[in-house]
């Protein structure tokens, strides 16, 4: 078998699609943090997004033999991970936007592996609380804003991608962009 970073999407969903066991979990590992950031961006809860993350996985598990090979297996997950996170707030109906997550530490310890080691601690001490208060305008905002506004700014994704993630039309992408960023800019007058 080829090293892990050479291997395609599509190359590891034809070897679980073959009883490889072991291939899924391939593209766990390889996709399980960007959903995981997306998921919290829409439901601002560490273990919500942990359990709709998991649930994604499940759902992507489940549906395997329905997915086209012909398409990119990246953007059928971050659909089925947009679904999961509506789905989610739809079940939960009352949805605190203003709550910032209390498991804060919870969510620095999972995304610890991905940060960067260099900062000095008063960097990071000035970073949180910047992001805190960022975090909590952001809140404020439409689901489809936050969104938006997390995959082009956390993600650095280009518009067209965030697009085929969240399998809207590119002008829409664009507008809830620009008019997310006049909402910020107004809450944060």
């Amino acid at each position: 078998m080829k090293k892990m970073p050479e291997i395609t999407d599509i190359e590891i969903v034809k070897a679980s699609l073959d009883g490889d066991v072991s291939a899924f979990e391939i593209l766990v590992q390889r996709y399980i943090s960007g959903i995981y950031k997306f998921s919290y961006y829409y439901v601002r809860d560490a273990a919500e997004a942990e359990d709709i993350t998991q649930e994604t996985f499940i759902r992507a598990w489940k549906n395997l033999k329905k997915f086209d090979q012909e398409k990119s297996f990246k953007t059928w997950l971050w659909t089925i991970a947009k679904n999961a996170s509506l789905d989610f707030i739809k079940k939960k109906k009352p949805l605190f936007f203003s709550r910032i997550a209390e498991n804060d530490d919870e969510l620095s310890s999972l995304l610890a592996p991905y940060s960067e080691r260099e900062e000095t601690i008063s960097h990071l001490i000035d970073r949180k609380i910047l992001k805190g208060g960022l975090d909590k305008i952001l809140g404020t905002l439409p689901a489809s804003y936050q969104a938006v506004l997390s995959l082009r700014y956390n993600e650095n994704l280009k518009f067209v991608e965030i697009a085929e993630k969240l399998g809207e039309p590119i002008d829409t992408v664009k507008s809830r962009h620009r008019r997310g960023l006049i909402m910020l800019r107004e809450a944060m007058a």
